[in-house]
């Protein structure tokens, strides 16, 4: 360990973060390898050590002999001060040797509230923080997660991008650029080739124009690349890569177990949300193959809880048979085993039945919008007569801790529909206290969690617009005023953070100088409600010439060209404009298992989806 990385250890919070040497973590000769991988997660390692995706990458590039993948996140804002203070540049963990002699350094964008972070790194590590303004082919600083189906905002920042599944087209970079380093090739040159890869974006081969009302004109491609970038779909998910361990913290992180991804996709087209769309078509894990990787991830980490992890668990074909496989060892060596993301319309006797021999804990469950009107308007597919069932069972079945999310402005919600939601609520807790026989001396703690709906692209309310600040602050205080019951807490997401979220979502190419602008002010860590600089963001969309009301709170038309037109997830244009359409009418559309609306995904996965 570096002597100067001893002397100021002592000196920060949790300083397990930055030391490394955590059981399962990877250690190779970086003179025996011909690529070197900077893995970063633009956030703390609390968070970041939490996230699946990184735990299967960095397992994949360390499977191959030719490359050394090692971990890197934001340090804390009192780490960050001794190493700057120290002259200590961001390093990574495994070898402690500092990023920017790295080969690659690749980000996972997860949310939009973390770009600040990004430039915050790359400074930390010595290197401009525009992709322009680094010239030679290494460290080539590249992107991927779900914020990629629209990183323009972010665009200045990154040599390129990978669409998508990130199991195949990671490999096929690397080959590149191994190749490319191996002939001595510049960065333009190699760039040039790998924008040729399916699913890899170079944000600096298309050139955006803009309308004299501030909208996008035209994104025109140049060099050798697509019209269209289409993201990557790994249409295998038995045979695709997957790591038998993890690293182990040695401390505590958010999500400390093993996570298990079931499926990819989703079945039931919630108009809100993007990760529904993002994910599609939808492709499912045999549970043979599910219970094999489990046993064997507990087997080599130690850890007793194993958490299915899908955007909807209960949709996913084989639960049961995957349940009673996992039950026959999972007892007798003391793992307990997590089912998230539950649907209340599927959520059964049987599948009661089957996670009564595991710890119980509280219930979450995500109706979303208080009135029925409001549920077809975001195409949710739920009954309140489906909602109190589901807590009936719950209830008989020993939970006495329901969470419920919902969120406030929605398209067309109106005071009755956010009133509904203190009045659903209020069912619920009558529910547990109805039963005919409920659990002697304890009562029922229902929790409500009210976020601020963000439009997003790829979703059928892309073009919609979010609801301002004042409206949104309306909105929480009915809600609060409607529910006076003891047995309901209720949370709410903060409003600021939501705008912001809301601005970069649909963003384009300009809000980089905005990001550099707030970075430069001291905005970092803007997820985090102890380091939101609310008007340090202002001041730099001011100072930029920028309205970020022009972003989050304007309706676009159809005719519109959106400044992430040029890439392709998969979902048909005319599928979202339909859905849009229905959703003015609160209409409601089928789940995929029911009926194929025609979304265009399964064109990705060789024209079907496993329903």
């Amino acid at each position: 360990m570096d002597k100067r990385l001893e002397k100021i250890l002592p000196l920060v919070q949790k300083p397990a973060r930055y030391t490394g040497g955590e059981l399962n973590s990877v250690i190779k000769d970086k003179n025996e390898v011909d690529i070197r991988y900077a893995f970063c997660f633009p956030d703390s390692y609390e968070i970041g050590m939490s996230h699946l995706g990184i735990k299967i990458l960095y397992a994949l590039v360390n499977a191959r002999e030719d490359a050394w993948c090692e971990r890197v996140f934001t340090p804390w804002t009192d780490m960050e001060q001794q190493m700057r203070a120290n002259d200590i540049p961001l390093y990574a963990l495994e070898s402690g040797d500092p990023i920017r002699e790295f080969d690659i350094i690749g980000f996972t964008l997860q949310y939009e509230l973390c770009y600040t972070n990004v430039l915050n790194m790359l400074d930390l590590a010595g290197l401009p923080v525009r992709s322009a303004d680094r010239k030679s082919l290494s460290p080539l600083v590249i992107g991927g997660g779900p914020c990629t189906c629209n990183p323009e905002p972010v665009a200045a920042f990154f040599d390129l991008f990978c669409l998508g599944d990130g199991e195949e087209v990671t490999n096929e970079l690397l080959d590149l650029y191994k190749a490319h380093k191996k002939k001595g090739s510049d960065k333009q040159t190699f760039l040039r080739e790998a924008a040729k890869l399916p699913g890899v974006y170079v944000p600096a081969f298309y050139d955006v124009s803009y309308n004299g009302d501030g909208t996008v004109e035209a994104i025109v491609p140049r060099e050798t690349a697509p019209e269209k970038v289409v993201k990557r779909v790994v249409r295998d998910l038995d045979n695709v890569f997957y790591p038998d361990t993890f690293v182990v913290p040695f401390i505590d992180v958010v999500f400390d177990r093993v996570t298990h991804e079931i499926f990819r996709g989703c079945i039931r087209g919630c108009r809100f949300c993007q990760a529904c769309f993002l994910s599609r078509p939808i492709r499912e894990k045999k549970p043979e193959t599910i219970n094999e990787q489990c046993r064997a991830l507990c087997r080599n980490t130690g850890y007793d809880e194993i958490s299915l992890c899908s955007l909807s668990s209960s949709d996913y074909s084989h639960i049961e048979e995957l349940l009673s496989r996992l039950l026959d060892w999972t007892p007798g060596e003391k793992v307990n085993i997590a089912l998230p993301s539950l649907r209340v319309d599927n959520f059964s006797d049987e599948l009661l039945k089957k996670l009564t021999g595991v710890r119980k804990s509280g219930l979450t469950f995500a109706p979303e919008a208080g009135t029925q009107r409001m549920r077809d308007v975001i195409n949710k597919n739920v009954t309140e007569e489906e909602i109190m069932e589901t807590s009936r069972i719950a209830f008989a079945g020993g939970y006495t801790a329901v969470k419920l999310y919902f969120m406030l402005g929605l398209p067309t919600e109106t005071p009755e529909d956010v009133e509904g939601i203190a009045a659903l609520a209020k069912k619920v807790v009558d529910t547990f206290y109805h039963l005919p026989e409920k659990p002697k001396g304890k009562g029922v703690t229902v929790s409500v969690s009210a976020s601020n709906f963000v439009p997003k692209p790829f979703t059928p309310f892309q073009w919609e617009p979010q609801a301002t600040p004042e409206e949104l602050k309306e909105k929480q205080a009915l809600l609060l005023h409607s529910c006076p019951s003891k047995k309901i807490n209720i949370s709410f997401h903060d409003i600021q953070t939501s705008f912001l979220e809301g601005v970069f979502a649909r963003g384009d190419r300009r809000l980089s100088d905005v990001i550099e602008t707030a970075w430069k002010n001291g905005c970092v860590f803007d997820s985090w409600n102890d380091h939101f600089a609310y008007d340090n963001w202002m001041e730099s969309f001011a100072s930029c010439g920028l309205d970020p009301a022009f972003y989050a709170n304007r309706r676009r038309d159809y005719g519109e060209t959106l400044p992430w037109d040029h890439l392709d997830f998969g979902v048909s244009r005319g599928y979202l404009e339909r859905e849009n359409e229905k959703a003015k009418r609160a209409e409601t559309t089928a789940n995929c298992k029911i009926q194929c609306a025609g979304c265009g995904a399964s064109k990705l996965n060789g024209g079907h989806c496993d329903v």
